[in-house]
């Protein structure tokens, strides 16, 4: 079931991401408000993982997994009625709610399944499920907003969330909760929330937090300050009370756990753009169809999907940031070979690089998620599953940012259709774009291979008593 979910939530982001163009000419949209379409999911995401996560280790895994497959149900259908784009943001704010709960319990509930020795294999099928969900997206959604309209997409969801809903009713008999009878922290979660979204919106240059109008730069430099001066209070909080949201202590006794976070945090931040990117590349510079393009898109993460069992079963006997280094290397030498894109550049030669980028992804996904969740111990899997997932959110989210910005500076505040008139402003931007995240990733690597500590893989973990 966790699986299956792992292919959902996946398959609804690269599919919107495919129908973004075509959700640009019907509601006229700038490249901003369509960042926003994306962010406002990750956004939603991100601010409730950590609190569903901590109260998933309270009260229960299975039944934050149970509400969440309904709350992303209901708000896929309430989505596919959007008559307004303001609707469609509001309804994937809802859906981001409802991915929390799932993400935030999904990699918990297999590692609690699972022996610490299979751990690796098993992350690894959960990580090709997920980028199976990736594959389809792209081809799926192109060939659905082709034929039915950008809504079908979201409608695709409704029967599949109702299956998975009732296999899980049926099937998934346990429930695990170790960290029962501790006390839920309310307030930090509020905190955590306002903090997270306050400096995430403002990101959105120039969109206002939440308020899809544009506003002067220095109103979103003093919602970024007072959301960083929250942070502060949040940590300062989490350190004083004895049940925390968030356990900060992992973060400075655990230095496994850190860097590992912060090299998923990287990596996602240098990547998950190239779909919104080259969705925007191959309909508006290149004139491709949605169906074509999607079917392009698709090369990438198949490849991943493929590879990810085996990057899975070589962090259980290799240390994991060494395999993780070596494919946040292969996304920094695409994202480089990606920024001398023209408009006449050859189709097969996008295709191969997107198989590079897929191999890297699978190098480094399952690797460094098992390098996460074998450095806790079991009370605090539902944790750091959500302190991943909320890197991986974050990442995404200031990914989304930096090329809607990027974007910005070259083509101004023109509706797709103007943007696909103009050509080489749309490429300089797109050249500029993929400098700015191959750097980041190198900056990704250094990281990686900088990791303090003492690794353990599933093995090894086993061996030293850790888990």
């Amino acid at each position: 079931m966790t699986t299956l979910t792992s292919f959902l939530t996946p398959y609804m982001s690269s599919a919107a991401n495919i129908a973004l163009p075509t959700i640009g000419y019907e509601f006229r949209l700038d490249t901003a408000m369509l960042g926003w379409i994306q962010a406002s999911f990750l956004l939603s995401t991100a601010v409730f993982l950590v609190p569903f996560g901590r109260i998933a280790d309270i009260y229960g895994r299975k039944r934050v997994f149970t509400a969440g497959l309904v709350v992303y149900t209901f708000s896929s259908l309430l989505a596919t009625l959007s008559p307004s784009v303001e609707a469609l943001v509001l309804f994937r704010i809802a859906q981001g709610a409802g991915g929390a709960m799932i993400f935030s319990t999904a990699v918990a509930i297999l590692t609690c399944t699972f022996p610490p020795g299979q751990r690796g294999k098993v992350l690894g099928i959960n990580v090709a499920a997920v980028y199976s969900g990736i594959s389809l997206g792209p081809f799926l959604g192109g060939v659905l907003t082709q034929l039915f309209g950008w809504r079908s997409i979201f409608l695709v969801n409704v029967p599949i969330g109702l299956a998975v809903l009732a296999l899980t009713l049926l099937r998934l008999k346990c429930e695990w909760s170790e960290a029962r009878g501790s006390k839920f922290d309310l307030i930090g979660s509020v905190v955590y929330g306002g903090s997270i979204t306050l400096i995430m919106s403002s990101a959105f240059i120039p969109s206002a937090p939440l308020a899809l109008v544009p506003v002067p730069v220095p109103q979103n430099l003093l919602a970024a300050l007072i959301g960083v001066a929250l942070l502060a209070a949040f940590a300062a909080w989490e350190l004083r009370i004895p049940s925390p949201v968030l356990n900060i202590r992992l973060f400075k006794e655990n230095p496994v756990f850190t860097s590992s976070n912060l090299a998923a945090l990287i990596n996602y931040s240098a990547t998950y753009a190239l779909t919104f990117l080259l969705s925007l590349y191959l309909q508006l510079a290149k004139g491709l169809s949605p169906q074509i393009a999607g079917t392009i898109l698709v090369a990438q993460p198949v490849i991943q999907a493929l590879f990810s069992p085996l990057a899975g079963w070589l962090s259980d006997r290799a240390r994991p940031r060494f395999v993780a280094s070596a494919g946040m290397g292969l996304n920094a030498v695409s994202l480089l070979l990606f920024a001398f894109l023209e408009e006449g550049t050859d189709t097969w030669l996008i295709v191969a690089n997107l198989m590079v980028m897929g191999l890297g992804f699978a190098l480094f996904s399952a690797p460094n998620t098992n390098a996460v969740m074998s450095s806790v111990s079991r009370d605090l899997l539902g944790v750091a599953s959500a302190t991943l997932a909320t890197m991986r959110s974050l990442g995404m989210i200031v990914s989304t940012a930096l090329a809607v910005f990027i974007l910005s500076l070259f083509v101004g505040t023109m509706d797709v259709s103007e943007i696909a008139e103009l050509g080489v402003p749309l490429i300089n931007g797109l050249h500029t774009s993929f400098y700015a995240f191959a750097a980041l990733c190198v900056v990704g690597v250094l990281l990686s291979l900088s990791r303090s500590g003492k690794e353990r893989g599933g093995r090894r973990a086993v061996a030293e008593g850790k888990i």
